[in-house]
C-alpha cells in the first residue's frame, strides 16, 4: 500500500483516495516573473514523478498546477521593464515550458491561470463576505478574518497566538486583526485591475489558488502539494479560504518538498543566490539535473554543489552503459528469481515515493546485468535491460538510446567536435595503431582524454563516450 508523508498530520498515512481509481492533484506552480531556477525545478520534477507513478500503478490521475500571472513581483518587473504585464508574463510562462519539457516534465492535464478565473476569484470573495469570514476595509481592500475560522493554524499546527507573538507589528489600520490577510486590493494607479462589486483592483495571491483549485477539482480533492515554504501561510490561508466557503474538508493529503540549497541556505531569487534552470543546462544534460533531484527524497533538503551534478552523470553514465549492446526491442519473459527487483521497487515508491531506496534498487539491477553480460546470456541481458527501462520510467530517466547519452552534448566553443570529427579521429587512431605508430595513437587518445572523450577498446573495434 502507498503511505504518503501528509503534512497536515506531521505522520505518513495509507493513501486512500476519495474516488479510487480517480486520484486529483493540484500543485501551486510558478509565479511568472523571471526564469526558473533550480528550487522551481526541484518542484516540477517532484511532482511529475508522484503524477507518473500513480499512473503507472493504474490510478486515473487529474493533475491540476496553476500559474500565478498577477501578484506584486510580476507587477513590480513589468514596471521596471517599462513591460506590459501580459507580455511579461506570457514570455515567461513560455520559458517555464521549455524548462519543463527539457526536464523530461510532462506537462499538467489543466494549467490554470489567476487572470482566466476572476470571476470565480470574485465570487469566493462574495462568498466569504456573506458568511461572515471576510469584510471590505476603509480602503476598499477586502480581508479574510482568521478569528473566524476555529482551525486556523492546523497545517502549521500553531495556535493564533503563536502565530501573533511570532509575527511582525502591522501598522495596517485597516485590518481588525494584524493576522488577517488581504483577498482582494483595491486598485492603484497604473496597475492591472477588474470591477468588483468593492471597486476596481486585483485579487490577494492567496484567495486565486482556492478559487482555480475548487473550480478545477471540486471542493473537496486528494493531494495538494507545493515546497515547503508555501506551507505557511499560503496553504494555511488556502484551508482557511476554502474551507470556510464551501463548508467541506478542503484537502485529505497536503505534500511539501524540501528546499534546494547552497552552502546551507536556502536557494531563492529574494537571496540572490540562485542558479536558472538555463544557467545549468549549459553544463549538464537535462536527465543528469533530473537525476540529481530525485538522488534525494523529495522532503529532505537538496544541496546544489557541482561534485553532486557530477556523481548524477556518473551515475546515469553506469546505467547506460549497462543498457548498452542490449537488443531492448526483443520481448524476454522474467525470471521467477529476478521479479523481485520490481517488488523491492514498489516497496521503495510505496514509502512515500522514495526515490534514493528506488535507485538503489536500479543499481542492484545493473549489477545483475553486468554479469549476464559477463556470461553472455542474451535472454537474461534483454529481460533485465528491459526491466530497468520499464521501472526507471515513472522516475522519468533511462528512456533515452544509450549511445546519445554516452556520446552526449560537448560545450560549444572553438575546441568542440562533432559526432563525425570523433568519428574520423578514432579511425585515425586505429590506423594508427594497426600500423603500430603508437606515438601518433597515444597522441588522438590524449587530444580525446583533454576533450573529455573516453575511448573504449574491444575485440570488435573501438567506441567513445562523453565522460
Amino acid at each position: 500500500m502507498l503511505r504518503i508523508h501528509n503534512s497536515l498530520s506531521g505522520k505518513k498515512e495509507v493513501f486512500k483516495p476519495i474516488l479510487s481509481p480517480k486520484v486529483k492533484i493540484y500543485v501551486c506552480g510558478m509565479t511568472v516573473y523571471d526564469y526558473c531556477h533550480i528550487g522551481h525545478a526541484r518542484v516540477l520534477v517532484v511532482f511529475d514523478i508522484v503524477t507518473r507513478y500513480l499512473r503507472w500503478r493504474d490510478y486515473d490521475v487529474t493533475y491540476v498546477r496553476n500559474v500565478t500571472d498577477v501578484d506584486d513581483k510580476i507587477i513590480a518587473r513589468a514596471t521596471e521593464n517599462g513591460e506590459d504585464m501580459r507580455a511579461l508574463t506570457t514570455r515567461f510562462i513560455k520559458a517555464m515550458h521549455e524548462d519543463a519539457e527539457a526536464l523530461g516534465v510532462l506537462p499538467p492535464d489543466q494549467e490554470p491561470l489567476a487572470t482566466e478565473y476572476m470571476d470565480d476569484i470574485i465570487h469566493m470573495v462574495s462568498t466569504l463576505i456573506d458568511k461572515g469570514f471576510a469584510y471590505s476595509a476603509p480602503n476598499n481592500d477586502v480581508y479574510y478574518q482568521v478569528r473566524k475560522f476555529d482551525a486556523y493554524g492546523k497545517l502549521a499546527r500553531e495556535t493564533l497566538d503563536d502565530q501573533r507573538a511570532g509575527a511582525r507589528v502591522d501598522v495596517n489600520s485597516n485590518k481588525k486583526d494584524p493576522l488577517d490577510f488581504v483577498l482582494w486590493k483595491a486598485a492603484k494607479e497604473g496597475e492591472p485591475a477588474w470591477d468588483s462589486p468593492w471597486g476596481r483592483g486585483r485579487p490577494g495571491w492567496h484567495i486565486e489558488c482556492s478559487a482555480m483549485s475548487t473550480r478545477c477539482l471540486g471542493n473537496h480533492f486528494d493531494i495538494h502539494g507545493g515546497g515547503m515554504d508555501l506551507k505557511f501561510p499560503h496553504h494555511e490561508n488556502e484551508i482557511a479560504q476554502s474551507e470556510a466557503a464551501t463548508g467541506e474538508s478542503f484537502v485529505n493529503v497536503w505534500m511539501h518538498n524540501g528546499f534546494v540549497q547552497i552552502d546551507d541556505e536556502k536557494m531563492s531569487k529574494s537571496l540572490g543566490n540562485f542558479f536558472t534552470v538555463r544557467e545549468v543546462l549549459k553544463q549538464y544534460r537535462p536527465e543528469v539535473i533530473r537525476y540529481f533531484i530525485i538522488s534525494s527524497h523529495y522532503r529532505s533538503p537538496l544541496n546544489y554543489a557541482t561534485e553532486n551534478l557530477e556523481l548524477a552523470t556518473g551515475a546515469l553514465e553506469r546505467f547506460y552503459l549497462a543498457l548498452r549492446d542490449v537488443d531492448l526491442t526483443v520481448s524476454s519473459s522474467v525470471s521467477e528469481q529476478d521479479a523481485h527487483f520490481t517488488s523491492r521497487f514498489i516497496e521503495a515508491m510505496n514509502d512515500d515515493f522514495n526515490t534514493p531506496e528506488a535507485l538503489s534498487v536500479l543499481f542492484d539491477l545493473v549489477r545483475e546485468l553486468n554479469r549476464a553480460k559477463i556470461a553472455d546470456d542474451k535472454n537474461k541481458q534483454q529481460s533485465l535491460a528491459i526491466m530497468l527501462r520499464q521501472l526507471a520510467e515513472p522516475l522519468g530517466i533511462l528512456q533515452g538510446e544509450p549511445d546519445a547519452f554516452l556520446k552526449g552534448e560537448r560545450r560549444s566553443g572553438e575546441d568542440a567536435l562533432s559526432d563525425a570529427d570523433i568519428d574520423e579521429l578514432v579511425t585515425q587512431r586505429n590506423t594508427a595503431r594497426s600500423t603500430r605508430n603508437w606515438v601518433e595513437s597515444d597522441r588522438i587518445r590524449d587530444q580525446l582524454t583533454e576533450l573529455g572523450i573516453t575511448l573504449e577498446d574491444n575485440a570488435s573495434g573501438t567506441r567513445w563516450r562523453k565522460g
